[in-house]
């Protein structure tokens, strides 16, 4: 059975959360995007739009091969989410909503921690059930297509090794996470930033390995 939103549902979805990540300072300005994957397509943020202020009927709709189709601009970084929508199909957490922010945490911990392989130690249960590892990004520009490739590769080594990934970082840019839909993926995002901000705050020792296996067993945990 097919998990696309409808249209009418995704545009309303789009613009709900967006509102709310906006005016609990998860996005600021201009930054920031969402996307959705329809039956026969895509939705996303128009380039340069606040994502408290949206439109739903001028939202970005493009076809299956990326060719925009209606609405205002689409934002630049639809090429990186089309390379996470492909790359996640065939894993057991595929992408069919993406997020992405400069969440304040997160960014904060990408330049802290420079060229580290992942982003966050386990140091909640819940970071471990609700996000699992964020492979760090090495930096490349905005929109840069060697930026996608790497996120697609992060993507297929992981879901190799039987820990399939729900999130990247992108160094000093912001995360993207992806779940089945909006809502889903908020409460993805929102796990994650807190967890960023609870271990600039803190910087605590890590969940052990006897921990992390418990919380696999109990909760299916991908860790």
């Amino acid at each position: 059975m097919s998990h696309d939103l409808d249209d009418a549902t995704a545009r309303a979805e789009i613009v709900r959360v967006g509102r709310s990540l906006f005016e609990r300072g998860y996005v600021h300005a201009t930054a920031g995007n969402i996307s959705v994957r329809l039956a026969d397509g895509y939705l996303i943020t128009p380039t340069d739009a606040c994502l408290g202020l949206l439109d739903p009927q001028r939202l970005a709709r493009l076809d299956a091969e990326g060719r925009q189709v209606d609405g205002d601009r689409a934002s630049k970084t639809i090429v990186l989410h089309r390379r996470i929508y492909e790359a996640s199909a065939a894993t057991p957490q595929p992408a069919r909503c993406i997020i992405h922010t400069h969440s304040t945490h997160l960014v904060a911990c990408s330049l802290q921690h420079g060229d580290a392989e992942e982003l966050l130690p386990p140091i909640t249960p819940y970071f471990v059930m609700k996000v699992g590892r964020v492979p760090h990004i090495g930096y490349r520009r905005p929109g840069a297509p060697e930026a996608a490739e790497a996120v697609a590769d992060a993507i297929a080594r992981y879901a190799h090794d039987g820990r399939a990934i729900r999130a990247v970082m992108l160094a000093r840019l912001g995360p993207n996470v992806w779940h089945d839909s909006p809502a889903a993926a908020m409460a993805v995002l929102e796990e994650l930033e807190e967890t960023a901000r609870l271990w600039l705050l803190a910087k605590p020792a890590p969940l052990g390995q006897e921990q992390i296996e418990e919380l696999r067993q109990q909760f299916g945990a991908r860790w």
